[in-house]
């Protein structure tokens, strides 16, 4: 594809990959198949050169006068394939054009190479033949693993074949090859040309496959990238729509991990979260089933950290940042609990902070109403307790079936106790031990500032009546007066260390879903 630039200067796009789609996904997967190629290369050299050893071993009389000198040189060559791929390509995000470079310079070195090779191995006369047909393997093995347009195929075949061809026609002319020089040149051409054209045939089909499914699920699709996040009800990923560029995070919910009963209810909460305005709510953009069953639902992408993390690698948090966290959580709540919705799973991996619009320390509640199933045996019923273990109320466990806002708050105050101490409220081995602790203990005391940590408690009591509202208790936390170190700067400061701290990002292969839009439910 050619683009000319305004100024009448042209610039040469990508042959290979059509970014129609998402620049960022075209990117990974090239380098994701360099990686493969890379590890494929490099086995079949190796393999090659461990086969040539031992044949010469066996049989020196037929080792080339200038084998030292082939072998050294390959040895070079897989030393410099084993940084490109160890060392570079598995090592960070390169640039399309990066890629496509190393793409060129695979197709050139391993033609120069093997066309160097034959040139210095014509005393065993079957040698130029066998790299020959290692060459021919490698551009067919380029054209498997990268599947690309013809067009640009037919270049890396070119770059490929030309420095073999040119070994022919010098060794045709300069040497006392058995084969005639019409015979040794043309005879390299023609195979050269059939590999290429088979190449060339491969490619198109694997290309042309690639581009119809994508073409095909353009309508009401999201494109699915790196894997941000997974737990027990389904995997969220990075995402866009193909219309909307924003970016966007979708969570996918599979029937036969989380039971239909619970995607029905789970579908049916959604569609009233969608109404939630409040800004420390994550903004859903839309929800749905795809055509194979999977219940999905897409919200505002949060390049941040949950609570549950930020303990774990940070450490116990400064107490006027748990009281701003707090409050903003109150917030989302307090909106919720007005529309008659309730949480019931708040929990430190179920708050976001983040930064929005410069401001640092932006709280996001994601997840409402999808929880856990506990089954305890209950003489011969069994009782199912939704929610997560570590934070659920006491009236949650003894009377799941009549549960209001004070669950969240119970499970607010375990968040709280969680951030400024560093360990939840209670530690068992199961999660039936856990409950009976939530219903009979009373929390362990908690180092904190008095005033902040009598609230936390409170948040803890074991009547839901006792327990303040979502606004009564941001109302309170508001009123404290705190003496620690964390500042407005300091928070800056925090999140500058942060984005510049590596990221974990999982491997797993893009995927596309596509909207059943027959039977998208009503707004």
């Amino acid at each position: 594809m050619e683009v000319v630039g305004a100024d009448g200067s042209r610039k040469w796009a990508r042959i290979a990959w059509n970014a129609s789609a998402n620049d960022e996904e075209s990117r990974a997967h090239l380098q994701s198949r360099l990686i493969a190629l890379s590890s494929v290369m490099f086995a079949a050299f190796v393999g090659y050169i461990v086969f040539l050893s031992l044949f010469y071993w066996q049989y020196p009389a037929l080792r080339p006068k200038h084998n030292n000198i082939i072998f050294a040189g390959a040895g070079i060559g897989i030393v410099v394939l084993a940084f490109i791929w160890r060392g570079v390509l598995a090592r960070r995000a390169l640039s399309i054009r990066q890629l496509n470079t190393l793409d060129a310079f695979y197709s050139v070195t391993t033609g120069s190479m093997f066309g160097w090779g034959a040139y210095l191995s014509t005393d065993f006369h079957a040698a130029p033949y066998m790299s020959l047909l290692y060459a021919s393997l490698m551009v067919l093995t380029r054209a498997t693993i990268l599947p690309s347009t013809g067009t640009r195929t037919l270049v890396m075949a070119v770059l490929s074949f030309v420095p073999f061809i040119a070994a022919a026609v010098t060794i045709a002319l300069t040497q006392d090859f058995p084969l005639p020089p019409p015979g040794l040149i043309g005879g390299t051409i023609v195979i050269c040309t059939i590999v290429a054209m088979l190449a060339i045939t491969g490619s198109q089909t694997a290309y042309g496959l690639r581009k119809h499914i994508r073409t095909a699920t353009q309508l009401g699709q999201y494109t699915l990238g790196h894997k941000i996040g997974e737990g027990g009800m389904g995997s969220v990923y990075r995402a866009h729509h193909v219309l909307l560029r924003r970016p966007t995070a979708i969570k996918l919910l599979k029937p036969e991990h989380v039971g239909a009963e619970m995607i029905d209810r789970f579908e049916h909460e959604v569609q009233h979260m969608s109404e939630l305005t409040h800004p420390n709510t994550v903004a859903v953009f839309d929800y749905g089933r795809n055509l194979d069953g999977v219940f999905y639902y897409a919200m505002e992408y949060l390049d941040g950290i949950d609570l549950e993390k930020l303990v774990k690698k940070f450490g116990k948090q400064p107490p006027r940042r748990v009281v701003d966290i707090l409050v903003q959580v109150c917030g989302a709540l307090d909106e919720a609990h007005g529309r008659g919705l309730v949480h019931r799973d708040i929990k430190p991996a179920n708050i976001i902070l983040c930064e929005r619009g410069g401001v640092s320390d932006v709280a996001k509640v994601v997840d409402f109403g999808l929880v856990k199933q506990i089954t305890a045996e209950n003489g011969n019923s069994k009782q199912i307790i939704l929610g997560t273990p570590a934070y659920l109320a006491p009236e949650a466990i003894t009377d799941p079936q009549h549960v209001g806002p004070a669950v969240d708050i119970y499970a607010l105050g375990a968040v709280g106790y969680y951030l400024l101490g560093g360990r939840r409220v209670f530690e068992a081995a199961n999660a039936l031990e856990l409950c009976v602790q939530h219903v009979t203990s009373l929390p362990p005391p908690l180092d904190a500032p008095p005033a902040l940590a009598q609230l936390i408690l409170s948040c803890l009591a074991k009547s839901p009546e006792a327990r303040p509202t979502a606004k009564g208790l941001a109302r309170a936390l508001r009123g404290l007066a705190l003496q620690d170190d964390w500042t407005e700067e300091r928070a800056h400061q925090w999140w500058r260390a942060f984005q510049r701290s590596p990221r974990e990002i999982s491997g797993d292969p893009t995927q596309t879903i596509t909207i059943d839009l027959e039977n998208r439910p009503a707004a």
